[in-house]
């Protein structure tokens, strides 16, 4: 993390406040290394899109949407677009009634005000009784949000972690398992078998999921549906379209428009 934001984030981890909420914006293309806290953390923007990367996971996590990371564990950070990062970082103690694992989730317009209220609250040094309401329902909120598929789990092995790696980066490859197979030196049955093992997806499954983060990306940048779908290789909008509603459960044009319900 570049020195200005390291020393305000260790500050904040000192706080004795079971959540802390911090505001940052970040332009097209800023990165964070990856880097841990001692304390949980939900990433948040208003605006653009966060590309986390995990040990075991990268995470694309837009506008709307937010990711769970639990004490400790390791990641970075690419902003695409203009991201507004609106987080808070929750102490472990209160962090153990949520989530054990990274994951995505939906954030809901009132955990979005609950969080921009905290901001507010901090910054002016409000009376702790209303802090801490505040934080109540925070924790409360969090722990209810329902989990969005913005994962694409990356396998340890280290030949199966570059193959993934470069189909993440491209996600229109057309090979086939054999001339896949042939880049991690296994046949294509045993290629299946061990990303399968080690992602929990065939990697059919696998691609298709990086190929619709990948129009998640390019959506949030603005990008038209109908470019999205052909550059992605879709025969048309409506086959990318229906492949988005399959995997998130609306529409590309209602998935930005409209922000989850409580």
């Amino acid at each position: 993390m570049d020195k200005l934001l390291s020393a305000s984030v260790r500050r904040l981890q000192r706080l004795p406040a079971p959540v802390v909420a911090y505001a940052r914006d970040f332009e097209d293309g800023d990165a964070l290394p990856s880097h841990r806290h001692p304390r949980a953390q939900l990433l948040h923007t208003l605006s653009g899109v966060m590309e986390v990367a995990t040990r075991n996971d990268t995470w694309v996590v837009p506008a709307h949407r937010a990711l769970w990371v639990p004490p400790g564990v390791r990641h970075g950070i690419r902003m695409i677009g203009r991201v507004r990062m609106r987080t808070i970082y929750v102490r472990p103690a209160a962090a153990r009634i949520l989530a054990e694992r990274s994951r995505a989730v939906a954030v809901t317009p009132l955990l979005r005000e609950l969080i921009l209220r905290a901001i507010e609250l901090q910054a002016t040094g409000a009376e702790a009784r209303l802090l801490d309401m505040v934080t109540a329902l925070i924790l409360e909120e969090i722990r209810l949000l329902p989990i969005e598929p913005l994962t694409l789990p990356m396998p340890a092995d280290p030949r199966l972690r570059h193959l993934a790696e470069a189909l993440a980066q491209h996600p229109t490859d057309r090979r086939g398992g054999a001339e896949l197979a042939l880049a991690t030196g296994s046949s294509a049955r045993t290629l299946a078998r061990r990303f399968s093992a080690e992602t929990g997806m065939t990697l059919g499954s696998w691609r298709r999921q990086a190929r619709l983060l990948a129009g998640l990306r390019l959506l949030a940048e603005g990008r038209k549906i109908t470019t999205v779908a052909l550059d992605l290789g879709y025969d048309n909008p409506s086959a990318f379209g229906e492949a988005f509603r399959r995997a998130f459960g609306t529409t590309p044009g209602r998935y930005f428009r409209d922000p989850p319900t409580d």
